[in-house]
């Protein structure tokens, strides 16, 4: 009788596949970082089942949930940087390309990315206007010297 191979699957709770697709679209370059995905998914879940327990409505634990899953999550320089490209760069760049080149450009622009705290309502700050505008002059430069 002949059995069947065994093979590695991991299974992903409804949080982790949440986080993971999110990741996927906001921070790509945290997408791969299983350990990370699996903490903070069972945490939301723990969080989530615990309001239940406790007869909150899903609603409620669902927003909670959501808290611990996004943490830290919310403000995207990658969405970012591929936001530069469509809106300033548009002539210059294949919007279906915008995206690999935002990856690329992560590395390239780490020292103007650091000199920022990045938090979750960065956007909604006074700061937000300069580092735009700090990345697209950067942008700029790094296309004329044949970035692509």
């Amino acid at each position: 009788m002949a059995t069947k191979p065994k093979t590695a699957v991991t299974e992903l709770s409804y949080f982790r596949l949440s986080l993971l697709s999110y990741l996927r679209d906001t921070h790509p370059d945290k997408a791969i970082d299983n350990d990370f995905i699996a903490v903070r998914g069972d945490a939301a879940a723990e969080v989530y089942s615990q309001a239940i327990k406790a007869g909150h409505t899903h609603d409620y634990a669902e927003e909670f949930s959501s808290k611990v899953l996004y943490e830290g999550l919310i403000f995207s320089t990658y969405r970012t940087l591929v936001t530069i490209l469509w809106e300033e760069f548009s002539e210059e760049v294949n919007p279906s390309q915008a995206e690999g080149i935002a990856m690329e450009l992560l590395s390239r622009l780490t020292d103007t990315i650091q000199k920022y705290i990045l938090s979750d309502d960065f956007a909604d700050t006074p700061e937000y206007n300069q580092f735009y505008t700090e990345l697209t002059g950067e942008i700029q430069i790094l296309l004329e010297n044949g970035l692509q």
